[in-house]
């Protein structure tokens, strides 16, 4: 009876030391005051990628799991149409580039002719009016002989004959005069005609600009198709991986529809959980570290750049059940950096938050 008391005893002893060694070797030490645990998912900037126009796909140069770079090629779209109407419209513009310069020729030498036609027009007025005068001058003087050749046969002081010479060059002189009068009008209609010329410049310049217009409605023409044309190959709008592949070679798509997601690697955070009761002492800018399953002895610093201003459930992925009844708020811990981009949008991860400068760090634990 004795033996079976000492072995009981024994036995208890035993145990408790082994709850003990137990209690003692794998408890958890807490957190320091100064920090605030708390884990989520690791989630990225999401990148849509669309198409401005709707057509047809040729080319498929990137599938999911691909990481691109910002500007690199996704795909193509058909470009047989548009291809056309760039190539119409560059034969529009060579066009009116061609009748423009001709127009602007044109133009340049009417503004050198013209002035040369005023002043030879105007130089033949002055000697028709100088021709006019002379022949007037002679008239008169034809007019003053022929009367006093007339006095002088009645005295027989000359002869008939001499008298109708007179005569004959009076009337001569009559005619040159006409011939005179009819040269100058025609020298003032010649110059009448040459000054209309500033009017043809006048034309001449509305209609070089009227090209102009022309020239510039073919060029945003060309311009618009040639618009069209790059956009019928989709570059990547960010660097990162992408997650999601909606459409496939020889697919006819809309436009503004979705083709491809991707997410930005160097621009991941974790989306975490803190309780109502610690949220107060989390702010923005504070630092941060985020342990992995991955790789558990990392730690990835990270910064809080964004805390929710509104409270809600906790979701299911909190780990203790007695925190999942609480109200919690969701906060944004982005990676300073993502080496080696190791890290994925998806993984679990938890975080270590540090509100107190002076609190040493250490790995979250549950």
């Amino acid at each position: 009876m004795k033996n079976r008391k000492t072995i009981i005893v024994l036995v208890i002893v035993l145990v408790g030391a082994a709850v003990t060694a137990w209690w003692l070797w794998g408890r958890q030490e807490p957190l320091s005051t100064g920090l605030i645990q708390a884990n989520g998912r690791i989630e990225g900037d999401h990148y849509t990628v669309a198409s401005k126009v709707a057509g047809r796909i040729v080319r498929l140069l990137a599938r999911e799991g691909d990481t691109v770079r910002i500007g690199q090629t996704l795909l193509k779209l058909d470009d047989v149409q548009i291809q056309a109407r760039v190539e119409q419209a560059q034969a529009a513009v060579a066009a009116s580039k061609a009748q423009l310069k001709a127009a602007r020729t044109d133009l340049s030498t009417l503004k050198k002719t013209v002035p040369l036609e005023i002043a030879t027009a105007g130089a033949g007025v002055i000697h028709a009016e100088a021709v006019l005068g002379a022949t007037k001058v002679k008239l008169e003087q034809a007019d003053q002989d022929a009367q006093r050749y007339r006095t002088l046969v009645k005295t027989h002081a000359v002869s008939k004959q001499a008298s109708e010479h007179t005569d004959l060059q009076l009337r001569v002189a009559k005619e040159d005069y006409t011939v005179a009068q009819a040269a100058l009008t025609q020298a003032k209609k010649q110059l009448s005609v040459a000054d209309l010329g500033w009017e043809r410049i006048k034309t001449m310049a509305s209609r070089v600009s009227a090209m102009e217009a022309q020239l510039h409605q073919a060029q945003a023409a060309l311009a618009e198709a040639q618009s069209v044309l790059e956009d019928l190959t989709i570059y990547a709008p960010a660097t990162g991986m992408i997650t999601t592949r909606i459409v496939d070679s020889g697919e006819v798509i809309v436009a503004g529809s979705p083709l491809l997601d991707i997410v930005d690697l160097d621009r991941l955070y974790l989306k975490c959980y803190v309780p109502e009761k610690q949220i107060g002492k989390v702010r923005l800018g504070l630092p941060a570290q985020i342990y992995t399953d991955a790789f558990p002895d990392t730690p990835f610093p990270a910064t809080v750049r964004y805390i929710s201003s509104t409270a809600e459930f906790t979701p299911k992925e909190v780990q203790t059940p007695d925190e999942r009844v609480k109200l919690i708020y969701a906060v944004k811990l982005y990676l300073d950096e993502n080496p080696k981009q190791r890290l994925t949008p998806g993984l679990p991860a938890d975080a270590v938050i540090r509100w107190q400068e002076d609190a040493p760090w250490a790995k979250p634990h549950w």
